[in-house]
């Protein structure tokens, strides 16, 4: 069974990459995103995406 979608549907669709703005997917266990583009990656953290670029972590 395919796990659930930790973020809704419609905000997932909207969410960018802060670095490059290119589109985010899943990662693989769906605890955070990857930039399609730059490969930035991003957690999830309950249910809240830390959307903040590499050089503010």
């Amino acid at each position: 069974m395919a796990k659930k979608d930790p973020i809704p549907a419609d905000l997932f669709n909207i969410l960018a990459c802060p670095v490059c703005k290119s589109d985010l997917k899943y990662n693989e266990g769906k605890t955070g995103f990857i930039c399609v583009k730059c490969g930035n990656k991003y957690p999830i953290r309950e249910g809240i995406p830390i959307l903040l670029p590499p050089d503010m972590k």
